[in-house]
Protein backbone atom coordinates (compact mmCIF):
# COMPACT_ATOMS: atom_id res chain seq x y z
CA UNK A 1 0.00 0.00 0.00
CA UNK A 2 1.49 3.28 -1.14
CA UNK A 3 0.51 6.57 0.40
CA UNK A 4 1.56 9.70 -1.40
CA UNK A 5 1.86 12.97 0.45
CA UNK A 6 0.83 16.00 -1.62
CA UNK A 7 3.67 18.39 -2.43
CA UNK A 8 4.17 21.01 0.27
CA UNK A 9 3.61 23.85 -2.22
CA UNK A 10 -0.05 22.77 -2.58
CA UNK A 11 -0.80 22.63 1.16
CA UNK A 12 -1.66 26.35 1.53
CA UNK A 13 -4.16 26.21 -1.33
CA UNK A 14 -6.39 23.62 0.35
CA UNK A 15 -9.68 25.10 1.59
CA UNK A 16 -10.19 25.07 5.36
CA UNK A 17 -12.19 22.17 6.79
CA UNK A 18 -14.51 24.62 8.54
CA UNK A 19 -15.00 28.35 8.82
CA UNK A 20 -14.65 29.93 12.27
CA UNK A 21 -14.74 33.39 13.79
CA UNK A 22 -11.40 34.98 14.64
CA UNK A 23 -10.75 36.29 18.15
CA UNK A 24 -11.19 39.93 17.09
CA UNK A 25 -14.50 39.10 15.41
CA UNK A 26 -15.74 37.28 18.51
CA UNK A 27 -14.72 40.25 20.63
CA UNK A 28 -17.01 42.54 18.61
CA UNK A 29 -19.89 40.06 18.67
CA UNK A 30 -19.61 39.20 22.38
CA UNK A 31 -19.41 42.88 23.31
CA UNK A 32 -22.74 43.44 21.56
CA UNK A 33 -24.15 40.26 23.12
CA UNK A 34 -23.18 41.49 26.61
CA UNK A 35 -25.06 44.76 26.09
CA UNK A 36 -28.24 42.93 25.11
CA UNK A 37 -27.93 40.47 28.01
CA UNK A 38 -27.56 43.39 30.42
CA UNK A 39 -30.70 44.94 28.90
CA UNK A 40 -32.56 41.64 29.42
CA UNK A 41 -33.23 41.10 25.70
CA UNK A 42 -31.04 38.09 24.94
CA UNK A 43 -30.47 35.01 27.09
CA UNK A 44 -28.45 32.45 25.13
CA UNK A 45 -26.24 32.02 22.08
CA UNK A 46 -24.83 29.28 19.90
CA UNK A 47 -21.85 29.11 17.56
CA UNK A 48 -21.78 26.86 14.50
CA UNK A 49 -18.60 26.38 12.49
CA UNK A 50 -19.47 24.72 9.19
CA UNK A 51 -17.63 24.12 5.92
CA UNK A 52 -18.79 27.30 4.16
CA UNK A 53 -20.15 29.49 6.95
CA UNK A 54 -19.63 30.36 10.62
CA UNK A 55 -22.81 31.36 12.45
CA UNK A 56 -23.33 33.12 15.79
CA UNK A 57 -27.00 32.59 16.73
CA UNK A 58 -28.77 34.67 19.38
CA UNK A 59 -31.73 33.35 21.36
CA UNK A 60 -34.29 34.97 23.63
CA UNK A 61 -34.86 31.60 25.33
CA UNK A 62 -32.86 28.41 24.95
CA UNK A 63 -35.54 26.28 23.29
CA UNK A 64 -36.46 28.72 20.48
CA UNK A 65 -35.37 29.46 16.97
CA UNK A 66 -32.65 32.12 16.89
CA UNK A 67 -33.78 35.75 16.89
CA UNK A 68 -30.74 36.81 14.86
CA UNK A 69 -27.83 35.11 13.16
CA UNK A 70 -24.51 36.80 12.52
CA UNK A 71 -22.91 34.94 9.63
CA UNK A 72 -19.43 34.90 8.16
CA UNK A 73 -19.22 33.60 4.58
CA UNK A 74 -15.70 34.05 3.14
CA UNK A 75 -16.88 33.16 -0.39
CA UNK A 76 -18.96 36.38 -0.39
CA UNK A 77 -15.89 38.52 0.46
CA UNK A 78 -15.50 39.91 -3.07
CA UNK A 79 -19.24 40.34 -3.71
CA UNK A 80 -21.55 41.98 -1.15
CA UNK A 81 -19.36 41.33 1.87
CA UNK A 82 -18.38 38.44 4.07
CA UNK A 83 -20.54 39.37 7.11
CA UNK A 84 -24.31 39.46 7.38
CA UNK A 85 -27.03 39.78 10.01
CA UNK A 86 -30.06 37.59 9.34
CA UNK A 87 -33.41 37.99 11.09
CA UNK A 88 -35.69 35.30 12.50
CA UNK A 89 -37.62 35.06 9.23
CA UNK A 90 -34.47 34.57 7.15
CA UNK A 91 -34.37 38.13 5.83
CA UNK A 92 -30.89 39.62 5.54
CA UNK A 93 -30.96 42.81 7.61
CA UNK A 94 -27.48 43.99 6.69
CA UNK A 95 -24.48 42.71 4.76
CA UNK A 96 -21.02 44.19 4.42
CA UNK A 97 -17.26 43.91 4.54
CA UNK A 98 -16.74 45.30 8.08
CA UNK A 99 -18.23 43.40 11.03
CA UNK A 100 -18.57 46.49 13.27
CA UNK A 101 -20.69 48.34 10.72
CA UNK A 102 -22.80 45.27 9.98
CA UNK A 103 -23.74 44.64 13.63
CA UNK A 104 -24.71 48.30 14.05
CA UNK A 105 -28.12 47.35 12.70
CA UNK A 106 -28.66 45.43 15.95
CA UNK A 107 -27.30 48.19 18.20
CA UNK A 108 -30.07 50.49 16.97
CA UNK A 109 -32.61 48.05 18.38
CA UNK A 110 -31.04 48.48 21.84
CA UNK A 111 -31.74 52.24 21.94
CA UNK A 112 -35.19 52.89 23.37
CA UNK A 113 -36.99 55.95 24.61
CA UNK A 114 -37.05 56.30 28.40
CA UNK A 115 -40.39 57.25 29.97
Amino acid sequence: MNYQVPPSSNLHHLPPEQIAFHRTELSVILSLYGKFVAAGEWRDYGISCLREVAIFSVFRRTAENPMYRIEKRPKMRDKQGMYSVVGMDGQILRRGHDLKTVVRVLERKLIRAVD
